[in-house]
């Protein structure tokens, strides 16, 4: 077991820190306050091959290995965590699904403009009235002729509104529940395919998040992935996959937290010295960097197993379920190390407050991960 750092993740790492500070400092509040998604930004990081990580340089990807776009994420979402998000969905959903299940035609056609971030990719699973349970969906999607005809709504859409690629998740069968699920390839200007709300959030404010309406689209029969039914097995394994993702999103919003609580530390004087000289304030920070050392160990871990191939399921959840559980405690202390200044946006870490709970509820709630784990306890 080797947990020194190789070349390719030092160098990524070196590379995606200096973008982070240099680039994306300066207009984080900007965009945070404007709710305008970075349009410039994400085209810098796709020059650097940061929207097509993984994925192999004869599809215009980086080629870059799982633990290297890890490290990528995490050093993304230390400074902003929305474009973090951006990136690691984009990275791990809509792609992700073409390339993992796609046939050699659609992988042809659209992972070269997705790797290469001339297009934005996004992902449709979520329903109004299906979130944790995503087979209660009521999307329907209707073979007619040479074309599947789409009718219904998708909510919590990343990228929703500026994506031009989208993977849509529809019931062919609604009597078959999960078995009944497929998924499709729909493509921005399809008639009938329309951007409903975009939403007003709490934080992740410069990542979309829309609604998609779907009203009689006619997708032809090639854009189908795999075959009726295979959706839900499908969408199983991207989640297991942008589990990971989201467990480095954390780890990096986490060390953001900790980075900025130890430099106000450490300036922050209180009672004639530095507030890091007090035991209540080390204390907190020793918990904190603690419960990030072994967050990343998680994550690393479940890069790893992506990596070789092997059964993720139990790896994903724990790493995220962890991951985001320390984010969210980690925030918190920075806030309370902070005090008053904790509270302000001149501040970092108010914004990490309010970005960091989308970490326990997107791709599967703390509940959700929970169950997972236990479930693969008891069979084992």
């Amino acid at each position: 077991m080797d947990f020194v750092e190789s070349e390719g993740q030092k160098a990524v790492r070196k590379v995606a820190r200096e973008f982070a500070e240099n680039t994306m400092r300066p207009v984080v509040m900007r965009y945070d306050e404007s709710q305008e998604f970075p349009h410039a930004v994400i085209r810098e990081l796709a020059s650097l091959g940061f929207m097509g990580m993984t994925w192999p340089e004869d599809l215009e990807g980086a080629g870059l290995s799982d633990l290297e776009a890890v490290v990528v994420i995490e050093e993304l979402a230390r400074v902003d965590p929305s474009i973090a998000l951006t990136v690691a969905s984009h990275n791990s959903l809509c792609s992700a699904h073409i390339m993992l299940y796609g046939n050699e035609e659609q992988r042809r056609a659209y992972i070269p403009d997705l790797a290469s971030g001339r297009a934005l990719g996004a992902w449709a699973l979520t329903e109004p009235a299906s979130g944790s349970d995503s087979s209660a969906m009521v999307t329907t999607a209707v073979r007619k002729g040479s074309d599947w005809v789409l009718n219904g709504s998708k909510c919590f859409i990343t990228q929703g509104s500026v994506a031009s690629t989208y993977v849509v998740m529809a019931t062919t069968d609604p009597s078959a529940g999960k078995r009944g699920i497929a998924a499709f390839i729909l493509e921005k200007g399809m008639k009938g395919l329309s951007v409903g709300k975009k939403e007003n959030k709490l934080g992740m404010r410069s990542s979309d998040t829309a609604t998609l309406m779907l009203d009689a689209v006619a997708v032809p029969a090639r854009n189908l992935i795999g075959s009726p039914g295979d959706g839900f097995r499908q969408a199983l394994r991207v989640l297991d996959g942008g589990r990971v993702g989201i467990a480095a999103l954390s780890v990096g919003i986490a060390q953001g937290a900790l980075d900025a609580s130890l430099a106000y530390a450490i300036a922050r004087r209180q009672f004639g010295r530095p507030i890091s000289e007090h035991q209540a304030i080390q204390w907190k920070l020793a918990d904190m960097a603690t419960e990030i050392a072994a967050a990343r160990l998680l994550t690393h871990r479940a890069a790893w197993k992506k990596s070789r191939g092997e059964p993720l399921t139990l790896a994903a959840s724990e790493a995220k379920y962890f991951a985001s559980e320390t984010a969210v405690r980690a925030a918190n202390e920075a806030v309370q190390i902070h005090g008053g200044y904790g509270f302000i946006k001149e501040f970092p870490v108010e914004k990490f407050y309010r970005d960091v709970k989308l970490m326990t509820i997107g791709e599967g709630t703390s509940e959700v991960q929970k169950m997972v784990i236990a479930r693969n306890l008891l069979d084992a």
